[in-house]
């Protein structure tokens, strides 16, 4: 089995007309969503052992953010440039070549990419994927390049502003 954490970059600043949207920073709500979704994240029992992230300033940010709180190293954070702008068949084609070797990964991107990848591998039905929000899908396959549309399901949809958070953590996912 195969796990993919889909994460959407936490809510980033408009403060500074002159960035280009690629250096785009968290603004506050972000900085204070994105460790609190890592915490979430690290009461599952199978945590991500590979992270990819698009370069854009506030999707790498929350990806090391996250992976601060889970115990993965920062500096083992594969930058893809792919993702940003990219569309939903170049991320299956991307997760396509993780190592085999990884049984748990995390991308974390942009929409509306990201609602329409967890749609997409999961057929699932989530109309949007909020800012710092999480989709985790499960693959009953042994090798990524068999990860394709339907072949996934959505274990688990969580959001900064969820209310039943707490309670969602019981599963236990074996990788």
């Amino acid at each position: 089995m195969k796990l993919l954490y889909l994460v959407r970059h936490a809510k980033s600043s408009w403060d500074d007309p002159s960035l280009s949207d690629i250096d785009r920073p968290l603004n506050k709500r972000g900085q204070k969503n994105a460790p609190m979704m890592g915490k979430r994240m690290k009461r599952y029992e199978n945590l991500p052992e590979f992270i990819v992230s698009s370069p854009a300033n506030r999707a790498l940010a929350t990806a090391q953010i996250i992976a601060g709180e889970i115990g993965f190293n920062k500096a083992e954070i594969k930058i893809e440039n792919s993702i940003y702008g990219g569309g939903v068949s170049g991320l299956i084609g991307l997760i396509n070549v993780f190592p085999a070797e990884v049984k748990c990964a995390m991308l974390t991107g942009h929409n509306p990419t990201m609602t329409y990848l967890a749609n997409e591998l999961s057929g699932s039905d989530i109309y949007n994927m909020p800012t710092c929000g999480i989709a985790l899908i499960e693959f009953a396959t042994a090798t990524w390049k068999d990860v394709a549309a339907g072949a996934g399901r959505l274990v688990d949809f969580d959001y900064p502003k969820r209310q039943d958070a707490e309670d969602m953590f019981g599963s236990k996912l074996n990788c």
